[in-house]
């Protein structure tokens, strides 16, 4: 069985942009995805309010993908 690659997406409620973020990233296996609201905390709204949604790899490195990206950036930025 692949391992699953985990992944946050900070994102927010009635965002459009976050909703075709989350359609592309339901298209991909052994993927868990952590959907983090950033209204939630002022600290996140200074880091991703104006950047969301913002793909986040969870492993070692915590490297983040702003919009806008589509299914081949998200599969590089998987797998870098």
């Amino acid at each position: 069985m692949p391992t699953l690659i985990q992944l946050n997406l900070y994102t927010t409620s009635n965002c459009h942009l976050c909703e075709q973020a989350e359609e592309l990233l339901s298209s991909l296996e052994n993927i868990e995805l952590n959907c983090i609201e950033i209204v939630d905390s002022d600290e996140l709204i200074n880091s991703y309010g104006t950047r969301i949604p913002v793909l986040q790899r969870t492993n070692n490195s915590a490297a983040e993908l702003d919009w806008p990206f589509n299914l081949q950036q998200i599969r590089t930025f998987i797998n870098a």
